[in-house]
């Protein structure tokens, strides 16, 4: 992988990724063990390459990662990973100081890199720009400022917990496994979802539709845009079968796009990025080990991953910070102050309602790079440059 994935201008203007990114990929897959067995593997021999260093906020997917990768470090005689983490000062939702303390003092891990930021990972700040003009328009916008830590870092492997949301989690199926498995009385939110996952798509599709209309509608969007993102909601849906599901997320073009492009952008560092929770192999044995009906939810499967590892208390949060907030300042409303508008294709976007989401004081996170589209357009700028042009 050497070039950054483009999207079509469709997929500019309903800001992301749409459909698959091809199925071929399961007839590669070796698996030898368990979902835990292929985790070890993959940090293993990141761990034993050469420097190493965790992408480290505090939530589930990192700390297992960190977990995982220390233990494979000890194992094999060599020094510990490095978490690398950033604190966002002032920003009590991005405030995970409390669990990354938790999870250093359970594996004893003394040495890190802490990087404090304020602006420097905003939407159109200085980091961002400066990719923007030499990079052109990438999905999704925080490739742009992800330099923030690869700068930082003597060349290396970088591992991060990406593919935790999307793969450590329930399916569809998951409400009828547990309607299967338990024996009390289930409560009506179970029952409501375990009739949604028996739901055909015809009655998805209606209800993905609906969820347009009403307070979260994202007004910006045309009913050609609420179109595309419904289908792609059914999409992300998935097949019943928890293996079938499984293999479905992995080849989401979304989910593609999002980590090869990270992928590339660390490369220009001078460093491997791996996500060991979405490799390939990894996949492969969680879809094999859930079969058919998969895994109790998001805990159970943590717990069955990194119960020797963490403490349970970690294993079962529920709470989960933001960092929208660190997104969006002064550079990004002078940037609204002074668009002047065309950026966008009418028949999917109402560029009036996108600036009034824009002017509000929290604009929702999928604007973000749609802000970054904007600013392209204001500054005369080609979303993908000449020198990057695919032939």
């Amino acid at each position: 992988m050497t070039s950054y994935h483009r999207l079509s201008a469709a997929e500019v203007n309903v800001a992301g990724p749409l459909g698959e990114a091809g199925r071929s990929e399961e007839k590669h897959a070796t698996i030898h063990g368990g979902t835990r067995a292929a985790l070890d593997r993959v940090v293993t021999e990141s761990v034993t390459g050469g420097p190493c260093y965790v992408l480290f906020s505090g939530g589930r997917d990192s700390s297992l990662v960190l977990a995982l990768a220390t233990r494979a470090a000890r194992d094999n005689g060599v020094p510990d990973p490095v978490p690398v983490t950033a604190v966002y000062p002032g920003d009590e939702k991005a405030d995970e100081s409390r669990w990354q303390q938790l999870v250093l003092e359970h594996l004893g891990i003394t040495e890190r890199i802490v990087l404090s930021v304020t602006d420097e990972r905003t939407t159109l700040g200085d980091l961002a720009t400066t990719h923007l003009r030499r990079r052109g328009l990438v999905w999704p916008e925080a490739v742009h400022t992800q330099p923030l830590f690869f700068a930082q870092l003597d060349p290396g492997t970088v591992l991060t917990g990406e593919g935790g949301d999307l793969f450590l989690e329930g399916r569809r199926i998951t409400p009828l496994y547990l309607l299967r498995s338990d024996r009390r009385l289930p409560s009506t939110g179970l029952l409501r979802a375990a009739a949604g996952a028996l739901a055909p798509r015809t009655v998805a599709l209606r209800a993905a539709r609906r969820s347009f209309v009403g307070d979260n509608a994202m007004p910006w969007f045309r009913p050609a845009a609420h179109d595309l993102l419904a289908a792609e909601e059914v999409l992300i849906r998935g097949p019943l079968p928890w293996d079938d599901a499984t293999w479905a997320l992995h080849h989401l073009r979304a989910n593609r796009l999002a980590l090869d492009n990270a992928d590339v952008s660390a490369a220009e560092y001078g460093h491997r990025l791996r996500h060991p929770i979405a490799e390939l192999s990894v996949v492969a044995a969680l879809a094999r080990e859930g079969g058919t009906w998969g895994f109790r939810g998001r805990t159970n499967l943590f717990r069955r991953l990194g119960a020797d590892l963490l403490p349970d208390e970690v294993l079962a949060r529920r709470s989960k910070a933001s960092f929208n907030a660190s997104r969006w300042g002064e550079r990004e409303e002078a940037f609204v102050d002074g668009y002047s508008g065309g950026a966008f294709d009418p028949e999917f976007i109402d560029e009036q309602r996108l600036v009034d989401e824009w002017r509000s004081p929290r604009p929702h996170p999928m604007t973000h790079f749609l802000a970054q589209v904007g600013w392209l357009h204001q500054q005369n700028l080609p979303l993908v440059p000449d020198d990057q042009q695919v032939a």
